[in-house]
């Protein structure tokens, strides 16, 4: 399979220096490479789209969609039919998208376990493990994950490699290059995967920003600003867990982090919930009071100082716990006991799309990189 000409990056990377003295056209290879996109990903997001569609919706020439989808038929990514006119009039011949054409490999790594999917080009998720991982061996365990899901599925063209992270770096990157036969490595933090899999195959995005929480050890947040995530200086943007919360003012992760879940619980409980069992508990449901009367502080603030569309929570934990969590956070809004003033202006809150939608948006890395638009693009 030939790959478009884009080269590994980080998707969140900023310019934070000065302005540059003036704007650097692009070549031609890269503006084919970017129509090439903008086709695959119209067809992604709308198809099956006619070539009269496919020009309403990338603005491109006629002769010029022609040559971009005889080369993505040749390189067994779209699949073309013919379509019947209304009334039995004249047909069309309408291209779609063909999703086993390429697939991608995702994991998401935390200090002690991990996860690893494998999916197609429209998103689907084809196989799904779960893995523990030594502290001091991450860059093994991933290997070894790689190596099992690539063995089980050695026909597929897979076309890459993404790691969603938060302490990943580009030794470990490197070190696993050697010992892997992925053709390419992507990186990003466990926020930004999640939300570029809501970018890209969730719910419609809302006008405006979108904010992502994540639950898991930690409490991190992640934000989309135009359809682009933003992670700040030295991507310590969105590190709400180490905020002081609640009208004990404590640190958010000592409550609503995974740990305080656990002790709460018990180990045999949270298992259950880490294999998306719903069950109620007395002592789930005082978890899920305490966290929501500290999380709604960052919420507040999130609201106030970039007032996003809409605020996200997800995680491993299951549907229902996230979505009980959510209707004790409304409860906590109308509270004035511990609060003084209503804040009827906080955005919107609803679950992620994904459970496990960090490896999901880790396994779109390699896409983005390559075939579709990447976010600053789209």
């Amino acid at each position: 399979m030939r790959y478009l000409r884009s080269g590994p990056r980080r998707l969140h990377a900023q310019e934070t220096g000065p302005a540059r003295a003036k704007t650097v056209g692009l070549r031609s290879g890269e503006i084919a490479d970017r129509n090439i996109r903008v086709i695959l990903e119209a067809i992604r997001r709308h198809g099956p789209l006619t070539r009269t569609e496919l020009g309403r919706h990338s603005g491109l020439t006629g002769p010029g969609i022609t040559n971009i989808l005889r080369r993505l038929a040749e390189e067994k990514l779209v699949t073309s039919n013919r379509r019947n006119g209304i009334g039995g009039g004249a047909t069309a011949t309408e291209f779609a998208l063909r999703p086993e054409g390429a697939f991608s490999i995702g994991v998401k790594l935390r200090r002690t376990r991990g996860e690893i999917v494998l999916i197609d080009l429209s998103g689907q998720v084809h196989d799904r493990v779960y893995f523990g991982v030594e502290p001091e061996d991450g860059v093994g365990a991933v290997h070894a994950a790689v190596r099992d899901i690539i063995d089980r599925h050695a026909t597929l063209p897979i076309v890459g490699l993404g790691i969603a992270a938060n302490d990943w770096s580009d030794a470990r990157s490197e070190q696993l290059a050697a010992m892997a036969t992925i053709p390419r490595i992507y990186v990003e933090n466990e926020c930004t995967a999640s939300l570029l899999a809501e970018r890209t195959i969730g719910s419609a995005m809302p006008e405006g920003g979108l904010a992502m929480i994540i639950i898991d050890d930690d409490v991190q947040a992640g934000f989309l600003i135009r359809g682009i995530p933003y992670s700040g200086v030295h991507g310590r943007a969105g590190s709400i867990g180490e905020m002081l919360t609640g009208p004990d003012s404590v640190q958010l992760n000592t409550v609503v982090g995974f740990d305080s879940l656990r002790s709460r619980i018990g180990d045999e409980d949270f298992a259950r919930l880490l294999k998306g069992e719903e069950f109620s508990s007395p002592l789930l449901s005082q978890w899920i009071r305490d966290a929501a009367g500290h999380l709604l502080d960052p919420i507040i603030a999130m609201a106030g100082f970039i007032a996003p569309s809409v605020v996200m929570i997800g995680g491993d934990l299951p549907q229902g716990v996230i979505e009980a969590l959510i209707h004790q956070l409304s409860v906590e809004r109308r509270d004035t006991s511990t609060r003084p003033l209503l804040t009827p202006w906080i955005s919107p809150m609803r679950p992620a799309s994904f459970s496990g939608g960090v490896a999901l948006g880790a396994a779109l890395l390699p896409f983005l990189n390559t075939l579709l638009l990447p976010p600053a693009s789209a």
